[in-house]
């Protein structure tokens, strides 16, 4: 199973680990720690030496309950340091945002991937990428970050999650994505309850069976402090184990702040399979 990004080919065989590097003061888990673009970059290169196989570049902070910054405060974040990393990286650089303007001034300054949690529905999002050639993870999220966690509601979480991903990547198809340019996200804490997370996470074989690689993104989350108690900062042993859960359910990529634990884990895992 292969992921084609930009100059880049994925053989997903093996789970992948993507690296988060925030260029954002309020992120939920790091937020300030990587603000500056020399800071992000040496971070950055850090975890490639950890062990990444992706770095996932993100400029809004898209937590509960966060505010939007405007196009120009998230492009003086993430642009100059996409522009840094494409000398000197040597895996995939993603960008994490939902702004289609941010998405086509990131891939001409050399991004691989685009990560969007509104899975490429803002107007001309599909069109930038479809006349690209970079990857594109699709996410499902019930309401906006400033929203999404005031009263999420299923019927049947998994199976409108699925129903959600199959359709978006449909649409993708339809405008000239191919499916090996396509990941899929069910949005873990993306409008949902402790319970939807859960639920999720166990019947993750239920998503891979769309048939497209899948990315978990569970990291130091709220879910995980809920189990497990604890602040972000402390959540390394849970966030390792819900690598290890997804990997073995079939996940292809890990979106971690913690690499190289994620990574010696990951060992572990391919050791048994």
């Amino acid at each position: 199973m292969n992921f084609i990004c930009g100059k880049y080919q994925l053989n997903l065989t093996r789970p992948h680990v993507m690296g988060i590097v925030n260029v954002t003061p309020d992120s939920f888990s790091d937020g300030g720690k990587f603000a500056s673009t020399n800071l992000a970059v040496e971070h950055a290169l850090l975890l490639i030496a950890e062990g990444a196989d992706i770095l996932d570049i993100g400029g809004e902070s898209t937590r509960p309950n966060a505010t939007p910054v405007s196009l120009d405060e998230e492009l003086s974040r993430v642009i100059p340091v996409i522009e840094a990393l494409s000398q000197h990286s040597t895996v995939p650089i993603s960008i994490d945002t939902y702004k289609p303007e941010v998405m086509r001034q990131a891939i001409a300054a050399g991004a691989d991937i685009v990560n969007d949690i509104r899975a490429l529905q803002e107007p001309n999002a599909l069109q930038i990428v479809a006349n690209s050639n970079v990857g594109v993870c699709l996410m499902h999220m019930q309401g906006t970050p400033k929203t999404m966690q005031l009263a999420p509601n299923y019927v049947e979480v998994v199976a409108e999650v699925k129903q959600f991903l199959i359709d978006r990547l449909n649409t993708a198809q339809a405008h000239g994505i191919v499916k090996n340019r396509i990941l899929l996200d069910p949005g873990f804490g993306f409008g949902k309850t402790r319970a939807h997370n859960i639920e999720l996470i166990k019947h993750l074989n239920m998503l891979v069976d769309i048939g497209q690689p899948l990315l978990v993104g569970l990291s130091r989350k709220a879910i995980l402090g809920a189990i497990v108690g604890g602040d972000e900062g402390q959540r390394l042993h849970a966030s390792i184990a819900a690598s290890v859960i997804s990997a073995m359910k079939g996940a292809k990529i890990l979106r971690v702040h913690d690499v190289k634990a994620t990574v010696d884990a990951l060992k572990v895992v391919a050791a048994i399979q």
